[in-house]
Parts: C-alpha cells; structure tokens; sequence
C-alpha cells in the first residue's frame, strides 16, 4: 500500500502550479506517494504543466474535477485513489512548502496519534500592495488570533488549515460537504470532533501563503468565507462564536452611517471602524518595520467588512422562500 496520497486541486494555476510539484516531489516522504492534481478545467497552460511534469515522474497523475471546487477535487481523488494509500495530504497550488513538510507531518501524526495534523499559515506577498494584505493576514487585527494563523507550540485544536489527514477518518464523516466553496475545511473538521476523531496543529512545520494581489480580489475571498461561514453554522446548528459574532456585527454597524441626517451619533460605529484600521496599520508598520504595514490596517477592516457582507448575505438567501427542490449546506 502507498502510505501517501498527495492531492493538489488546481484552477488557472500555471504561475505557480510546476514550482509546487517540484517542491512535492521532492519530499523524502513522497519516495513511494501517489500525487494526484485534480484539475476543476483550467484555461492557461495548467494541463499541459502537469502533463510534462507526468511525463518526467510517475508518481504524478492529471485528473478532470467536473465539480470545480477544492472540495470536490479532493473527494474524487479519495474516491479513486483512496484504497491504495494510509493517509491524504492536501496541498493548495497557491502555497510554498519546506523540503521537510510532509515528513515533519507523519512524525506528528506518529507521536500524537492524531487523525488529522494541520498547520500555520504565514502569508508572504511580492509588490507593495500584496505585501500590504500579508501583513493584514498575519496580524491579531487580521485574523483575529486564529490558531491556524499564528505561529506557537504545537495543540489540540477543533480547526486548523487541512494538510494530512487518515484517509480512514476522512472517508468515516463522508469526505467534503462540495456544497461548500468555502469554509468546507471547518465543517469537515466539525463532523471529525463529533465523530470523535483528533486534529493536532504542528508548531513544527507551516506553509507560506500567496495572498489576493488586490482589495477587490482580497474582499470577494473574504466575503466567500463569511457566507461559508454562515452556512456552516445553518447546516449544524450552531451559534457564531464571539470572535464571529463581533466581525458579524460589522456591515450592519456601518450600515447605520447612512441615518448620519438625522443625527451624528449615527457616524460612531464608522469613525471608531476607521480610527481602529489608522492605529492598527501604524502599528503593523511600526511591528514589521515597513511602510506597507500603514494600509495594512485598512486591508484588515476591509477583510472584516467583506466577512460580515456575506455572512449576512449568506444568511438572507436562507430565509428566502424556496421555489423548490432541497436547499444543501
């Protein structure tokens, strides 16, 4: 049996996509692993990336992902390869990984005996601007003091970033909910602790992350993941948590600015959200000594704003009466 299955979900990912499977292939514990990219009908140059780096190294296989998302990559994946390995190592095309990675993971897994081991991230961007959102993404103002975001000593956690995962434990919840384009990483992770199986966050090892190279782009991601969010929440019944609840709060908060005629009290929540993102990017500045940490703070407002829009959006589109059919996730 192949102790590891290696799975890489790809979309448009040829700017990064042969530096990642050189990286892959190049972990000792990827000696005998099988490493699949689920490709969800890439455009660019993608395909034709994977097939010649196939062609070099049989470990590698190309696989069409009709479901498009990450989530589904993976489930068919598991689904046709499952059989042959112990456990499931996912890997994001968009993230740089040390040569000892998936080593450092089975050693972990090993010494804990944890079902799932998942890692830090720290996000690291090329330009000003993109340096700018990493240092957003790496700050307690961005992420809210997120176990999987913040470097330390290794934990028992309820949810970090999915990377090695016992393909037993993975396929005894069902795999991935692939109604979810976001968020599906905690939902699954949230049937794992009910069912009783243990994720493990490594303070050993941790990936590098490329961010969203514009706010736009930075703000649709961030409003994708409220509405994951909040369909996690719907699909198990459960209540945010205060972190959640406060972010959640945002949009509706500095919403009442619009009432600014009929008195100014109505301006608060906004001046306050403004001055918080001024003093957070002086002091993300000041903490990574560089001058893309002042917008740094905005970005971070902005990453709250853009959640709480589709936590809201995700919850009004759940009150809507149904024209029909089952209503997932």
């Amino acid at each position: 049996m192949t102790r590891l299955l290696i799975v890489i979900p790809t979309l448009n990912e040829a700017a990064h996509i042969a530096d990642v499977l050189t990286s892959v292939c190049g972990f000792p514990a990827a000696g005998q692993a099988m490493i699949v990219v689920a490709d969800g009908g890439s455009t660019d140059a993608t395909r034709d990336i994977v097939h010649r780096s196939a062609a070099q190294d049989a470990r590698i296989r190309l696989i069409d992902n009709p479901g498009r998302l990450q989530s589904a990559a993976v489930n068919l994946a598991v689904a046709q390869f499952g059989d042959q390995a112990e456990w499931l190592l996912r890997m994001d095309a968009h993230s740089h990984y040390p040569q000892d990675f998936a080593d450092v993971l089975l050693a972990e897994a090993a010494a804990t005996g944890a079902d799932s081991v998942v890692v830090s991230m720290d996000a690291r961007g090329e330009g000003f601007w993109q340096k700018a959102i990493a240092a957003a993404q790496n700050s307690r103002l961005g992420n809210g003091g997120s176990a999987h975001r913040l470097a330390g000593k290794g934990a028992w956690v309820d949810h970090g970033h999915h990377a090695l995962m016992r393909i037993s434990a993975f396929r005894a919840v069902g795999g991935y909910d692939e109604a979810f384009s976001h968020n599906e990483d905690a939902e699954l992770d949230h049937r794992l602790g009910r069912a009783g199986f243990r994720i493990w966050l490594t303070g050993r090892t941790r990936l590098v992350y490329v961010p969203r190279s514009s706010l736009a782009l930075l703000m649709r991601q961030y409003q994708a993941f409220g509405r994951g969010r909040r369909r996690n929440l719907s699909k198990h019944g459960a209540r945010p948590g205060m972190r959640q609840a406060v972010v959640a709060l945002l949009a509706p908060a500095l919403a009442l600015a619009v009432l600014a005629p009929v008195g100014w009290i109505f301006t608060l929540p906004l001046l306050g959200w403004m001055a918080i993102c001024l003093a957070g990017g002086i002091s993300i500045a000041l903490a990574e000594r560089s001058l893309a940490g002042l917008p740094a703070g905005f970005f971070a407002g902005a990453m709250h704003l853009a959640w709480s829009v589709g936590f809201w959006r995700e919850w009004l589109a759940g009150r809507r009466p149904s024209k029909g059919g089952l209503r997932h996730g």
